[in-house]
């Protein structure tokens, strides 16, 4: 198995840089095929409004749209620059508003996007910047979330998955193969789990440890107590324990409304996350 295709979503925050390079290098390893997309927000003047003035909004907004444009071909700069360094097939996508500027219907047509975490700091930028939890969700394909901070070249070399032996964590091992069947060290982390046919089975990890052997992955099986900790700080203080540079999950194994009510692993791991994180539904 492999990736043949990879799509990053870019945007003007200080971490899109980050993605280019992490993308390009997975790119290269995997001879894949590299789709740089970036969605264009493009600001229109509210005409309609009985009380718009042109002369004084009608440059306000074409400031906007200079701007925006910028920080596009800056971007764009960047990810051609850096796809010709590395002699990959590549490619470019500027997309505005409508359907076609939704990430998730492009992540339909490759093996894994690259996108990032939110910056809960980053201001008003974040509130038009792709939510993973969205891309995840509606394009039916794997992501890979990378972190707004920190420095995330390579990944896929100490990998940590949280198993807990649901169709969507069944999902995120697959669709992670590529990446498992090349890391040096894979650790399966069961939490709280219990023995039984309709999930773990009898000793909880085996049969997964044992489906990863078959490909080649020779993966050590842990298991612990939460202890009333939430199951997402769990993961991601062992991810530091083990100095994990990637954790594989499967995304909402609960309906997303009630871990949007309640909370749940999803959201716990992708507002605290510290490493780049590959998830499936």
């Amino acid at each position: 198995m492999s990736y043949k295709d990879l799509l990053v979503v870019l945007g003007s925050d200080a971490a899109s840089r980050g993605r280019i390079a992490l993308a390009a290098a997975l790119a290269e390893r995997f001879a894949a095929h590299l789709v740089g997309l970036y969605p264009f927000p493009v600001p229109e003047a509210p005409r309609h409004l009985g009380y718009y003035d042109p002369a004084l909004l009608d440059p306000f907004f074409r400031e906007l749209r200079e701007k925006a444009q910028e920080e596009c071909d800056k971007e764009r700069e960047a990810f051609e620059r850096t796809a010709s360094l590395r002699g990959l097939s590549a490619e470019w996508r500027t997309v505005a508003d409508g359907l076609e500027s939704d990430p998730a219907v492009h992540a339909r047509y490759v093996d894994l996007t690259i996108l990032g975490q939110l910056d809960p700091d980053g201001g008003d930028a974040e509130l038009i910047r792709p939510r993973p939890e969205h891309v995840t969700l509606a394009s039916g394909r794997p992501i890979l979330v990378v972190p707004y901070a920190g420095n995330f070249e390579t990944v896929g070399r100490r990998v940590l998955i949280g198993w807990n032996a649901t169709r969507e964590a069944t999902r995120a091992v697959n669709d992670a193969m590529p990446l498992l069947v090349a890391a040096d060290v894979v650790t399966v982390l069961t939490i709280d789990a219990h023995e039984g046919p309709d999930g773990h089975g009898e000793l909880p990890g085996a049969d997964i440890s044992l489906h990863l052997a078959r490909h080649g992955v020779k993966a050590t099986i842990e298991r612990t107590v939460s202890a009333g900790i939430p199951a997402g700080e769990v993961l991601l203080s062992r991810a530091a324990d083990l100095g994990a540079d990637l954790l594989v999950i499967g995304a909402y194994g609960h309906s997303r409304v009630r871990e949007l009510l309640l909370g749940g692993a999803t959201r716990s791991i992708l507002r605290s996350m510290t490493l780049p994180v590959l998830m499936s539904h």
